[in-house]
């Protein structure tokens, strides 16, 4: 299965057909399963797609909301990746979303893991997963550089505690195993730059944590990319 690359001129553009998107899935996961479960990720780019989303008028008490990965912090520590979440996403009529936490009280991620795993135990598969990628190639916590990146992508665990050399703080990612357990899985990117690592990541053979999602053929990819006109 190759993964589906819808290129946008702008990022505005990109958020309009985006959200609608996602809209639409989220609605129709509710309708026929009750609830809908929807995995997001950090960072700069998703912030206007949440708040944008944050103002439409889904059933938000039955859509359930969890991210790809956190970084091993305080929730209210600007970095956090929940926190980014609980200021730009669960605002206005997506207040009412339930939201799962990827963070316990432990000193060391590592020592989270069976408590993270327990408290996911009981998700069903995902309905929407939307992931973004660094210019080294990682996506969630998947980073290249982690001693701990050959486990995050064979266990059968949900979560796994990732250690990278080239960014800071520990982290708490989903496992690969667990991202493809998943109805639609998306990527949000922006920039030449990010096209330029995209174009790698697809091509036979590459070696990016981000290709074991892009070329693998049991959950449908679509990739949302803005690349600005120059």
């Amino acid at each position: 299965m190759t993964a589906l690359v819808k290129e946008f001129n702008h990022d505005s553009d990109l958020i309009d057909q985006f959200s609608r998107q996602l809209c639409r899935e989220l609605e129709q996961a509710v309708a026929e399963r009750g609830h809908a479960y929807l995995v997001v990720s950090g960072g700069r780019t998703p912030v206007p797609l949440f708040e944008r989303l944050s103002k439409q008028m889904l059933p938000w008490p039955k859509i359930t909301i969890l991210l790809a990965d956190e970084r091993w912090l305080p929730a209210t520590d600007a970095q956090s990746n929940e926190r980014l979440v609980r200021a730009h996403l669960l605002q206005h009529q997506a207040a009412a979303a339930n939201f799962i936490s990827l963070l316990t009280a432990d000193a060391d991620a590592a020592d989270a893991v069976a408590q993270i795993n327990e408290r996911l135990a009981k998700v069903p598969r995902f309905d929407v997963v939307i992931l973004g990628m660094g210019e080294d190639g990682h996506t969630a916590s998947l980073f290249p550089c982690s001693a701990e990146l050959e486990h995050a992508l064979s266990t059968d665990d949900a979560v796994a505690a990732m250690t990278p050399t080239t960014a800071p703080h520990q982290r708490m990612t989903l496992s690969l195993s667990r991202l493809l357990n998943s109805r639609q899985i998306y990527f949000h990117l922006s920039g030449a730059g990010k096209a330029k690592v995209l174009a790698q990541a697809l091509q036979e053979n590459a070696d990016f944590p981000v290709s074991w999602v892009l070329q693998q053929d049991s959950v449908p990819v679509e990739v949302m990319l803005a690349v600005p006109e120059e």
